[in-house]
């Protein structure tokens, strides 16, 4: 989340075993209600009704405290040559803070969750079980169970899980979140601070917020009790549909002070279902940079309006090039669907199912035109350019394996770390805190020589030799080079 002047969009689910514990303060009784006054809803039958769906859910992960520290030395000047050295290796791969990360322990983390499926299908947010290494669910009953990701969506935070059960668990289902109203009523049901099943009530503040968190913002807002802990957890209207997920606060004290977000069902659901279906979303890809439309940019360009996406850059071989969209054009439609920003094109486009065909309006030098676009697939796109990465001498070995990025021995590289001539092989870039490559001791700055039985000249060779290691699930032998001298390390990939 991103700061505003002195608060904080805060993401609720990351709240570790590290946590100091909140201070329980006693309230005052207060004095009974005047006559007259309106009498306050009662929920109770609806708290009943719902909350046996709503689980506890809790992840482990690498600690916080790394990602913190990395963060606030952000600013500093390079310590010596090798760290500036090793810092722009990070920035070329992908890394953060371009450190040599430091062990960290696991961390606990906690979060909310609810279930959609009596089968055991859970929903919950991208940032409470999307990177965990294990996630357990707790059920209202107080059964825990262990849970599998079925699947995550980093861009709208949303994530399924699923546990298996002996007997059929209570679910609720998705509202239609396009009819909520402002002002109406509404519950919401979480884990705050780990305390375990806690409701809240309140009404709907707002509609259609835009908290800067990513291209598919449109959040429900409400002044419900929301807190760290509760994230993943469903709001319910009157009825006891679920109209939205709660995700986010704006606070300047990481408490609750009447400012919650939440994602719509209406955008939730569909990610939902294909994450069910098929463990990932597919969206479609125009393939171009858009900004928004200012009054200047509508003036200079005769628009009349400031609606529409204005076309930075033109992606090359992607659908909008096809299609001959250029540079300056203004995309005022899809399919005859005004645009009046750039998240209203963002979110039309992505809505697309790879491979269809879209007519895009568009006003280009003062003229109105229409051209069509076949729409592209923003996974395969992400996966093409990870294989342009890998061509060009890198590849981030994470997630399902080794935990470290390569690079090839540059002469920089070969000055900075005062390596011979005769020394070959290929540079680890940087290691993951808490990876495997991590525990066996690898550095940024080793050599990577040899995998196995085979001797590696390059990132790529190196790369092709790994995933054949892989697949035999067993320790790989690897065979490393620092300040002079050579060691053997077996590493054990990790389970995917």
């Amino acid at each position: 989340m991103t700061k505003t002047k002195s608060t904080v969009f805060a993401a609720l689910a990351l709240t570790t075993a590290l946590t100091a514990p909140a201070l329980i303060i006693p309230i005052l009784t207060a004095p009974a209600a005047i006559a007259g006054e309106p009498v306050v809803h009662d929920f109770a039958d609806l708290a009943a009704k719902v909350t046996p769906a709503v689980v506890n859910v809790s992840v482990t992960m690498k600690a916080d405290a790394a990602e913190a520290d990395e963060t606030q030395m952000a600013d500093r000047a390079p310590q010596s040559q090798m760290e500036e050295f090793m810092r722009q290796f990070a920035e070329r791969f992908g890394q953060q803070g371009g450190r040599q990360q430091r062990p960290h322990p696991k961390a606990q983390a906690v979060g909310t969750g609810f279930i959609v499926d009596s089968s055991g299908i859970i929903v919950t947010n991208f940032h409470v079980a999307g990177k965990a290494d294990s996630i357990t669910v707790t059920l209202s009953d107080g059964r825990k169970l262990p849970a599998k990701l079925m699947g995550g969506d980093e861009k709208t935070d949303l994530a399924v899980l699923k546990v298996s059960s002996d007997k059929p668990l209570p679910a609720v289902k998705f509202g239609d979140a396009t009819k909520v109203r402002v002002g109406q009523a509404v519950m919401a049901v979480g884990n705050p601070f780990g305390l375990g099943g806690t409701v809240t009530t309140g009404i709907v503040s707002a509609r259609g917020r835009d908290i800067q968190s990513g291209p598919f913002d449109d959040y429900i807002q409400t002044d419900a009790a929301i807190n760290r802990g509760n994230s993943g957890g469903p709001l319910f209207d009157m009825d006891g549909n679920v109209i939205g997920i709660n995700t986010a606060i704006y606070s300047p004290t990481g408490g609750s002070i009447g400012l919650g977000f939440a994602i719509p069902a209406s955008l939730a659901e569909p990610v939902v279902t294909q994450l069910k279906d098929h463990g990932r979303v597919e969206r479609g890809l125009l393939g171009v940079q858009i900004q928004p439309v200012t009054d200047e940019i509508a003036s200079s360009l005769s628009l009349g309006s400031s609606n529409g996406a204005l076309v930075a850059q033109v992606e090359p071989n992607s659908a909008a090039q096809k299609a001959g969209v250029q540079s300056g054009d203004v995309i005022k439609s899809v399919d005859g669907k005004d645009i009046a920003t750039v998240r209203d094109l963002t979110r039309t486009i992505a809505a697309v199912t790879p491979g269809n065909t879209v007519k895009l309006g568009l006003v280009r030098e003062g003229k109105d035109m229409t051209v069509s676009a076949k729409l592209g697939d923003s996974a395969k796109a992400g996966k093409q350019a990870k294989a342009d990465d890998e061509q060009k001498g890198s590849e981030k070995m994470s997630g399902g394996s080794f935990g470290f990025s390569l690079a090839p021995i540059s002469p920089e590289a070969r000055q900075q770390l005062g390596l011979k001539d005769g020394v070959k092989g290929a540079l680890i870039a940087a290691v993951e805190a808490g990876s495997p490559a991590e525990e066996q001791g690898l550095k940024a700055g080793d050599i990577l020589q040899q995998v196995g039985r085979d001797a590696v000249d390059s990132p790529k060779e190196a790369v092709s030799k790994l995933k054949e290691a892989k697949e035999t699930k067993k320790p790989v032998l690897m065979k490393v080079y620092r300040e002079g001298s050579t060691r053997f390390v077996a590493v054990s990939p990790r389970a995917a």
